[in-house]
């Protein structure tokens, strides 16, 4: 047996074999395949849907930059047709039964060799292109496979590091848990982790070996531990450990429909955290008083290809909204941006993006998109208490600028004779040192606010939360944190508004009792953290 410690993340104890994470064209593995005509169907159609994405790019180019310009794009979709090419990656398909992303790869490797060499040949000096084209039909192919990573069985997924995007799609039907050689714990991975209630151990390091694929393993995730091979009295231990937690857990069961109240009768609500309509089911389970955030964000990462319609928007609003009945759903327009990318989303590369070219900016630089998420959101809000909120806010005049955009939607719709709640509630995100120094006169223009202590904390300590070598300095309690949510609450609460705290802090029972005492109307948190929360609420004198 081998034992690998790293950072919890989310707790839990999982059993099962250990697969890693194959991520397209980044690590082409060479699989075997019983089915050869499937596999060059998925190559048939990954090169239908790269030559659409070319033609776009085309078209996107010769309209921006003129046809000349233009003209690289059209060198790609000779590629994508040429013969020689094509034929090389069938003929490993069909005569070496292999998988497409394998044999998409070492064509594109012979391609070049022989081509590149020829003087008249229309491959010599642009290499990167042909290099391009490969790389977005691999990207296609590993998103067709839907990370099953050739498992049918559930599996514990290892992986050198997860992008949240990635972990937005993991199926937990598949996904036992997760295991990672790098990564932050205040990351958004780290976040999806626990809203998702997804065992996981991070920053295990270059200790966890690609020779440990296929082993039986246990992740611990209340220890951060992973075992390789567990002997047979560490499996009964963790099977005990495993018991006592799902005693712990019916003991918390007995908590719903009780009041979040102390001993003393101060009261405050608990909401719930989630990042997708399947997080919904889990909201209700744990009993909690409202969905306090929405990461609308992560519909556009699960949504691979194309941005989410307003129409598939909508139906993920309206679902979470008459779910929840009379309790609130705060909605967070897409805060996108940092290493919240969607695949579809050219961002031009930044050397701080996690202070950058994010959340309301890109929204307000994007209008028709932000557009068609309000109309989604003001649509569902005829189905329930839905409000919105606005990310990553550093002014009036963005907040005035993301109203603008709301009454644009709101009229569209009386035109159209469209139902929606108009007076839907609008709020703003706290999340940088500049909205908690203007916090009053932005309390002037907004119904109520949240308070998002991750990101708050890494731009007050100066500190990106992925980057794993600050973790040691990363310091949630920090006296200038707490400064600044009491200064918040104060400011909020003179213009009679409701506050709320909505990143890890608020699930952290050791801040519990001092966030009561500075009157924080509300405590959001990952589903799976309500009912614990409870307990040490109520427990409060």
């Amino acid at each position: 047996m081998i034992t690998l410690t790293g950072k919890k993340v989310s707790e839990g104890i999982v059993i099962g074999r250990l697969v890693f994470f194959n991520r397209g064209e980044r690590e082409i593995r060479k699989i075997y395949v019983e089915d050869a005509e499937k596999e060059l169907v998925r190559f048939q159609k990954a090169r239908k849907k790269t030559a659409a994405e070319i033609r776009e790019l085309y078209e996107e180019s010769a309209s921006e930059l003129g046809e000349a310009n233009a003209t690289i794009f059209e060198m790609q979709q000779m590629v994508l047709d040429d013969e020689e090419f094509v034929n090389r990656v069938v003929r490993i398909i069909t005569d070496q039964k292999l998988n497409a992303e394998y044999a998409v790869k070492e064509s594109v490797e012979d391609f070049l060799k022989v081509f590149s060499a020829r003087p008249e040949s229309y491959v010599r000096g642009h290499e990167a292109d042909v290099q391009d084209v490969a790389s977005r039909v691999l990207r296609i192919l590993s998103r067709s496979r839907k990370d099953r990573m050739f498992m049918d069985e559930p599996f514990i997924m290892a992986a050198r590091d997860l992008y949240p995007s990635e972990a937005a799609r993991l199926d937990k039907t598949k996904v036992l848990g997760f295991v990672t050689m790098y990564g932050s714990i205040n990351s958004h991975t780290a976040v999806l982790a626990r809203t998702k209630g997804i065992p996981s151990v991070i920053g295990i390091g270059e200790a966890l070996k690609r020779d440990y694929e296929g082993k039986m393993v246990i992740i611990d995730g209340f220890d951060g531990k992973l075992y390789i091979e567990p002997d047979q009295t560490t499996m009964e231990k963790m099977k005990q450990k495993k018991q006592q937690n799902l005693q712990k857990v019916e003991t918390l069961e007995r908590l719903k429909g009780k009041e979040n109240v102390t001993q003393s009768g101060q009261k405050i609500d608990v909401c719930a955290n989630i990042g997708s309509r399947e997080d919904i089911e889990r909201v209700l389970r744990n009993d909690a008083n409202g969905i306090g955030l929405f990461r609308s964000e992560f519909l556009y990462m699960e949504s691979p290809g194309k941005l989410p319609t307003e129409d598939q928007q909508f139906q993920v609003y309206k679902l979470a909204a008459e779910a929840m009945g009379t309790k609130k759903v705060v909605v967070r327009t897409a805060d996108l941006g940092g290493d919240k990318l969607p695949e579809n989303m050219e961002i031009a590369g930044e050397n701080n993006p996690m202070m950058g070219y994010r959340g309301i900016r890109i929204s307000l630089d994007k209008e028709e998109m932000f557009k068609t998420q309000l109309r989604a959101i003001l649509r569902a809000s005829a189905f329930g208490n839905l409000q919105i909120m606005f990310p990553m806010i550093t002014s009036v005049e963005e907040v005035a600028g993301a109203k603008k955009v709301l009454e644009k939607a709101k009229a569209e719709l009386k035109e159209e004779k469209t139902a929606f709640d108009e007076n839907i509630k609008v709020g703003v995100m706290i999340e940088t040192p500049a909205a908690v120094m203007i916090s009053g006169e932005l309390a002037r223009e907004v119904d109520f606010f949240s308070i998002g202590t991750n990101d708050l904390t890494q731009h007050t300590l100066a500190m990106d939360r992925t980057n794993r070598k600050l973790t040691g300095y990363y310091n949630a309690y920090h006296p200038a944190l707490v400064k600044m949510i009491r200064i918040v609450t104060n400011n909020v609460h003179l213009e009679g508004k409701h506050i709320s705290i909505c990143g890890d802090l608020a699930a952290d029972t050791n801040m519990t009792e001092t966030f009561i005492q500075m009157g924080i109307d509300e405590l959001s948190v990952a589903p799976g953290k309500v009912l614990p929360l409870r307990k040490k609420i109520r427990e409060i004198r």
